[in-house]
């Protein structure tokens, strides 16, 4: 565990990010990816070495990274449902019925698709959770995360072992 120490810190700072409002929507395309780049670099200064990162080990700092952030940002997320019984889902649930409105799809399926929401709506409203809500906020980030702290973890290695070769070839 202590290998990883460095995507667990910065998968819990990305995890609390992930629930701010309007900070969470950069949270899969900019704070993952940093977040994969930051733990690389706290990792390369808690082991003091400066040499160039494997791919390897970058895509397992930047998986590590988001699959921390998604165990986090998920249990903050449903942490904060429970006890305000209140979220996205209910704060735009008008908007979401408009959209749905207007999907070309048939009236039934559309009837189906806000019962389903709607159920969602009233669990949450009622208790503070819903098992279809929780089960796609868990599936949700720990797919999207996971792929954007890789994918982050892979560039912050091209751009670390980059500067260091600019570094060994200015001297």
């Amino acid at each position: 565990m202590r290998k990883y120490l460095a995507a667990l810190i910065c998968g819990f700072g990305a995890g609390v990010l992930q629930i701010v409002p309007f900070v969470k929507s950069f949270s899969c395309c900019m704070i993952l990816p940093l977040a994969a780049f930051i733990s690389l670099l706290l990792d390369q200064r808690a082991t003091r070495n400066f040499e160039k990162i494997p791919m390897k080990k970058a895509l397992l700092f930047g998986l590590f990274t988001g699959l921390f952030a998604a165990l986090f940002g998920s249990v903050f997320e449903l942490l904060i449902t429970f006890i305000t019984k209140n979220n996205d889902v209910i704060a735009s649930f008008t908007d979401l019925q408009r959209i749905v409105q207007n999907l070309p799809l048939s009236e039934e399926i559309k009837k189906e698709v806000l019962g389903i929401f709607q159920s969602v709506r009233e669990d949450i409203l009622k208790s503070g959770f819903s098992i279809l809500y929780t089960f796609s906020v868990i599936l949700n980030n720990f797919i999207v995360n996971s792929i954007f702290g890789s994918v982050g973890g892979l560039v912050g290695a091209q751009i670390i072992n980059s500067r260091l070769s600019n570094q060994s070839n200015g001297r």
